[in-house]
């Protein structure tokens, strides 16, 4: 099992596009393996304040382009992309471990979220008139302006696709970046900033600082005008705080404990082939995917049995090629923190379908996808965040939902039913940023027109949609008052303008001018 020939470059000289003299390097393991092929610079909280000033210095001329001429570079970025697809693929499955085809779909994510903005940004980004507050005497027009430089906080289990799905809004609307993905993961995002560069973006306007996140996170955080951040609960509390304190706007997406709802009619077999790939797609590493299914008890046990026998014919292994299934979790950490849930169900009771354990043989952090029951729905609070769900029974609508709605997250849901208009009223009543009809994981973040967001513990702002853009910008209102008509008199005739000025006000509200 070799890196695939497209990815057979020297995987240092990825390492140039990390600007500013650098002391120290950390080494890139290859998941599949724990092999290091590569070593990449980490950045100090100096290297973080050079690489801010260097995006201000190149973010002052990028806001002066016009915007068409801005959005020409994405054109040609967006080209790039499709067209370097198996290189892309390939470190995304070094640095990660997932499938091939999980990480094909990653890279999928920036071309629609490119293609989305190109036609939106032009009307998003252009002067707005606004009827001013005294009509045919006052005009009102809406600018929008870059806020300056943006912070871009990656994670691990997505690093090209988050990164920059992030960073083209933002970049469309003016602004410069400094991108920090985690520090296991920075080849697939080096090599986009590679593309960027030849799709000619300039120099500077992009800086990547990478290393110690405790470092460079908290250096990011300080020093950016707007962060943006995909992570942890607990680490998104700390961004927020941090951030607030600078008075700094924030948008955070932090996981969630997905539920899935199988009313009683709905179709076995499409839902069974969607749990599949909503629970084990990425090995389970996926904000958006299923950790937790209902299924009405009249079909519990036929779905049960069907999706038991799916799931342990899983093709689970490493390899760069389309035939596996399943990859490896991304690093120790997430394997420890898999097995540490799985014994801790068993413990409370729950009964190991199938999986439930560490595969080893295949390499340093594989897991057996793996399917629980007799789960208590109220007592699974923590996010897993891997190839593992729960099945649980239910006898009404109302226990489903309370179940499903049981936990602090709220993320994504997903109803299962052949009655759209029922199952669209369970999806109404359940506690989720995104509520998929008949489909599992990705359908309403795949919709780029709509905005993606989380609800309670599981975020604050949102991706795509027109808000996924002007969220990078500020609005400046310019009223300009062209003739004097409401001049108030001072002292005793005062009264007689209040007078004036509510009768104006009711004619132009019955007139509907106001």
């Amino acid at each position: 099992m070799a890196l695939g020939t497209s990815a057979r470059q020297d995987l240092s000289a990825l390492a140039a596009v990390l600007t500013g003299d650098f002391a120290d390097t950390a080494p890139v393991t290859e998941v599949f393996t724990g092999d290091t092929p590569a070593f990449f610079p980490t950045a100090s909280e100096k290297h973080v304040e050079l690489a801010f000033e260097r995006a201000r210095a190149a973010q002052r001329e990028w806001t002066a382009w016009p915007v068409r001429r801005r959005l020409a570079v994405f054109k040609r970025f967006h080209r790039l992309v499709l067209e370097n697809h198996e290189t892309i693929a390939e470190l995304i499955q070094l640095e990660t471990g997932k499938a091939r085809r999980t990480a094909f779909e990653e890279i999928c994510d920036i071309p629609m979220v490119t293609s989305h903005y190109l036609k939106r940004a032009p009307r998003l980004l252009r002067p707005v008139r606004h009827p001013g507050a005294v009509p045919g005497a006052s005009t009102s027009v809406e600018l929008r302006k870059p806020r300056g430089v943006v912070g871009v906080i990656a994670p691990w289990n997505f690093p090209f696709a988050i990164g920059f799905c992030d960073a083209i809004p933002a970049l469309m609307a003016g602004n410069g970046i400094v991108l920090k993905p985690d520090d296991r993961t920075p080849l697939s995002p080096a090599y986009g900033l590679q593309l960027l560069r030849r799709a000619g973006l300039p120099d500077g306007l992009v800086q990547i600082v990478w290393g110690n996140g405790k470092v460079t996170g908290p250096a990011v955080v300080d020093r950016a005008d707007f962060v943006m951040f995909t992570g942890s609960v607990p680490t998104g509390r700390a961004v927020a705080a941090r951030a607030g304190e600078r008075l700094v706007e924030c948008c955070l997406e932090l996981g969630g404990k997905n539920p899935m709802i199988v009313l009683d009619d709905a179709d076995l077999g499409s839902a069974l082939d969607n749990a599949v790939s909503g629970v084990f797609a990425n090995t389970g590493q996926l904000c958006l995917h299923i950790e937790r299914i209902f299924v009405h008890r009249s079909n519990y046990e036929k779905f049960r049995d069907a999706f038991v026998g799916r799931v342990s014919r899983l093709d689970v292994g490493p390899g760069y090629g389309y035939d596996r299934d399943v990859g490896a979790l991304a690093n120790p950490d997430q394997l420890a923190r898999v097995t540490r849930h799985v014994e801790q169900a068993r413990e409370a009771g729950a009964r190991v379908l199938t999986g439930g354990r560490a595969l080893p043989e295949l390499g340093p952090t594989f897991y057996a996808p793996t399917v629980l029951e007799n789960v208590d729905p109220t007592r699974e609070t923590e996010e897993t965040f891997g190839p593992v769900v729960s099945l649980t029974p239910f006898d009404t609508v109302d226990e489903a939902v309370a179940g499903a709605n049981a936990t602090d997250y709220g993320l994504s849901a997903s109803v299962w039913g052949q009655n759209l208009s029922r199952a669209r009223a369970v999806a109404a009543r359940l506690e989720a940023g995104h509520v998929n009809v008949n489909d599992c994981a990705v359908l309403a973040y795949a919709g780029k027109d709509a905005p993606s967001g989380g609800l309670k513990a599981s975020g604050m702002g949102v991706r795509n949609g027109d808000q996924g853009l002007l969220k990078f910008t500020e609005a400046t209102n310019v009223a300009t008052l062209k003739r004097q008509v409401l001049n108030a008199p001072v002292g005793k005739p005062y009264a007689g303008h209040v007078t004036r000025t509510v009768r104006m006000l009711a004619m132009m509200r019955r007139f509907r001018l106001r």
